[in-house]
């Protein structure tokens, strides 16, 4: 369900107090509002957001031509996907230029005439949300330049239209035409702001792309192919089962999930100290994520930190959880009766069901007391680092959460211990 963004007179009350006013002419005439977020074909002399920040200032103006490089709109002797990389990289890098960057693609992107143009620049937008969100205060009007594309395909073709009949009105003949092209080439831009829509929304509850490795070009292909194949995180788990149905047809659990389970106890999870509570190296975790989206599993992993941090963030991630809401009231209801607990579990969706039996069987080899004596955690730490994957509280209320977070990590405590998951050896 999509909630109803700020509306167009609210945006244009930010820009009036945001935008950075363009002038032109030997007078310097303040451009309007409109034309300072209309594509434009030149270059910009300063920002298009008010800063006092010189260095911004500078880097505005030379992102500017890479947004239009990337775009086709401006002649390069880098390929596409260099661009992007300068570009994220240099955002992901300096926190002052993201919305900057957020609003000269809302610029390239209203009343532009060229349709691949077009597209590639909300596909920009799309790999920037990737890395990095906006800022808070920016946030509002991101969304509700998005939320204006999503269902405007018909318009946009129509609009594109009209301006180049206005424009060939105009232009003489003599002068040189941009190429036009109203042609649907590659997506429909209802798919891109879609795509930018949930992006926007995780990104900006999850922060962006962690870690001290700069954004690389297989990151950046990444995020491309992701507009179109959704990620292995962050995917509900129906949308994960259905992707692996060619590679994987006769699994009945996420192949993800089998195989990150798999990693941890093959480099000696269960023997490691403080398995789950300690973080991986975010940069190694980040590198397998990127290579398990690809149905890859590395040979050279050596620290079960590391598939573990990354099963743990594939859980959290989901688009839905494990334990789905409308389970909740229910679950931190009996979090002290264990047949209530055990019952709870059985009422699941039979995917759901499936996949928290293996996650909870999973979790009883590590409460094994031969084994906590080697990882120091026993039942109440892992429920403690591993409840918060699975179920979601909804509350906004510090207190609710608060209360509701020893709840949550009682009723998993209660699966650990007295969840008969013994069907699931052999289940894949």
């Amino acid at each position: 369900t999509l909630r109803k963004p700020i509306s167009q007179s609210s945006m244009a009350d930010w820009a009036s107090k945001n935008l950075n006013m363009h002038t032109q002419g030997i007078f310097r005439r303040r451009i309007s509002i409109s034309n300072m977020l209309s594509w434009n074909g030149g270059s910009i002399k300063k920002p298009m957001l008010i800063t006092s920040n010189r260095t911004i200032k500078k880097e505005s103006c030379e992102m500017f031509k890479l947004v239009q490089s990337y775009m086709g709109d401006r002649q390069t002797r880098m390929d596409r996907n260099h661009v992007a990389l300068v570009t994220v990289t240099k955002c992901w890098s300096m926190q002052g230029l993201r919305d900057e960057l957020y609003i000269q693609l809302i610029r390239q992107t209203t009343d532009n005439m060229c349709y691949r143009s077009l597209a590639w620049g909300w596909e920009l937008m799309a790999i920037s949300l990737a890395f990095f969100p906006p800022s808070p205060k920016f946030q509002s009007y991101l969304e509700g330049y998005i939320y204006r594309h999503l269902d405007s395909d018909e318009k946009i073709a129509q609009h594109i239209k009209e301006l180049v009949d206005l424009k060939n009105k105009k232009i003489t003949k003599s002068r040189k035409k941009r190429k036009q092209n109203t042609e649907d080439e590659g997506l429909p831009i209802s798919t891109y702001a879609k795509y930018c829509y949930r992006k926007l929304h995780k990104v900006a509850v999850t922060g962006g792309k962690k870690g001290l490795r700069k954004p690389t070009v297989e990151e950046i292909t990444h995020a491309r192919n992701a507009i179109l194949t959704p990620s292995l995180f962050g995917s509900s788990l129906e949308e994960i089962m259905l992707r692996q149905q060619d590679m994987y047809p006769g699994n009945k659990l996420p192949w993800v999930q089998t195989q990150l389970s798999q990693q941890v106890l093959a480099l000696g999870g269960e023997q490691t100290e403080g398995i789950f509570r300690i973080p991986g190296d975010i940069d190694e975790v980040n590198a397998l994520k990127l290579q398990v989206d690809q149905w890859r599993i590395p040979n050279g992993l050596s620290d079960p930190n590391i598939p573990a941090s990354l099963l743990k963030l594939w859980y959290r991630e989901l688009e839905e959880p494990v334990i789905p809401q409308q389970f909740y009231k229910e679950c931190i209801s009996n979090y002290e009766n264990p047949d209530a607990a055990v019952a709870v579990v059985q009422l699941l969706p039979e995917l759901n069901r499936l996949v928290l039996c293996y996650l909870i069987h999973f979790l009883q080899i590590f409460a094994q007391p031969s084994n906590v004596g080697k990882t120091k955690m026993d039942v109440n730490n892992l429920a403690m680092v591993m409840a918060p994957n699975c179920l979601r509280c909804q509350s906004d209320d510090p207190r609710v959460i608060f209360e509701n977070t020893r709840k949550e990590m009682s009723f998993l405590r209660m699966l650990i211990v007295h969840l008969d998951t013994s069907f699931i050896k052999g289940l894949v």
